[in-house]
């Protein structure tokens, strides 16, 4: 997608590449295909349903965080329904059981509380916490595995909870998730833990669920690995192994447009533009991360310096410094890269600001403008 090429819709708006979503799920297919496992949807990343029914085409469900994502799910995608979350109220679990074909514990205190609601025709699973980081250079906040997480039943709990024997009646799966954007030399160290911890547990499942934040569809990615692991797994354990991405499934395919509103000057020119970072691409802060223009440079690469914020009354809704080939001037349009992906989940109506309207770039290079939000959106919420 190019300047030349978008749709002139209202900006700010999301829009997703329908070809760039089937390259990387083809990638995925490829992947299942050769070894026999199941990919799910994490819809924690990527929740735009209008696009299930593409998506559904390649793989095997999703899985939720929670009761509104597997509703999603339900009524959007259909196939293999799946859901984690670090605890269930008695409300939650009871709907959630009607609705999910998976559904996985984070503590032994938990399955307690539940299981003798379990239905013989359902799956039950628990979160494990293998206590290897293999994130040193992300922040404490995306580690599952760091000190004193909440996530996932330690080795040490999990035989105070069930004994030596590993008493796990009802139990027919295993689950862990501790990796964020990476490849799969970090899922294969993972395992090693795993299996180093776990492994005398695994011929007793049925299923071993990998988690996400494996970036299959990243063009550095290792798949081949990735296959030699999965099969190892499978054949050596004979479970069915399952992985759950949510970026990999998305990423590169969606794209923000948003426009210059103003240019001020105090010490620097500063473009506002009528997206924000607070509010439509959050993890911009949070993470953080400068994501790419499209045309763009880094600081000192190209002719003109501007640092681009947003148009809420945060001081620090910032988006970063980027240079450009030509001055910007009101009105412009700046197509941010990678914006399907923990961006339209996130977004918020923070300081009144409207969402984003929400577009398709069909294979036949037709756009479709498939939602837009107004008041109501941001009234209905307060």
């Amino acid at each position: 997608m190019t300047n030349y090429d978008i749709p002139n819709f209202d900006t700010p708006y999301f829009i997703l590449d329908e070809g760039l979503l089937t390259r990387n799920l083809e990638v995925l297919a490829d992947v299942k295909a050769r070894t026999g496992c199941k990919i799910l949807l994490a819809q924690k990343a990527f929740s735009m349903y209008a696009l299930y029914p593409l998506v559904s085409r390649y793989l095997d469900g999703t899985c939720a965080s929670g009761l509104h994502e597997a509703l999603l799910s339900q009524q959007y995608f259909g196939g293999e329904n799946h859901v984690y979350s670090p605890a269930y109220s008695q409300h939650e679990f009871q709907r959630l059981n009607e609705i999910c074909d998976v559904m996985v514990f984070n503590s032994a205190v938990q399955w307690r509380r539940f299981r003798h609601m379990r239905n013989v025709n359902k799956a039950y699973g628990i979160r494990i916490n293998p206590e290897l980081s293999t994130q040193q250079h992300e922040k404490p906040i995306y580690d599952p595995c760091a000190p004193n997480s909440r996530l996932g039943i330690t080795l040490a709990n999990f035989l105070a909870a069930f004994g030596d024997d590993a008493d796990l009646e009802g139990i027919s799966g295993l689950h862990f998730h501790t990796l964020c954007q990476q490849n799969s030399d970090a899922l294969e160290a993972t395992f090693a833990a795993v299996e180093g911890k776990f492994g005398q547990y695994l011929h007793k499942m049925d299923w071993i669920n990998f988690g996400g934040g494996h970036h299959i569809t990243r063009a550095d990615y290792d798949v081949e690995r990735l296959v030699s692991l999965i099969k190892r797994v499978q054949d050596t354990y004979n479970v069915q192994v399952y992985l759950e991405p949510g970026e990999a499934i998305a990423l590169n395919v969606g794209f923000l447009v948003a426009s210059v509103l103003d240019i001020v000057d105090n010490g620097m020119k500063i473009a506002i533009l009528d997206t924000s970072a607070a509010c439509h691409m959050p993890d911009v802060l949070e993470m953080p991360y400068r994501p790419h223009i499209i045309g763009s440079g880094q600081p000192g690469e190209k002719a003109h310096l501007y640092r681009l914020g947003g148009v809420s009354c945060l001081a620090g809704d910032v988006i970063g410094d980027y240079s450009f080939d030509a001055p910007l001037a009101i009105g412009d349009r700046l197509i941010f890269t990678d914006m399907a992906i923990y961006s339209m989940v996130k977004t918020t109506t923070f300081n009144g600001v409207p969402l984003p309207s929400i577009a398709v770039l069909r294979n036949d290079g037709n756009a479709e403008l498939l939602k837009s939000f107004g008041y109501e959106d941001f009234a209905s919420r307060l």
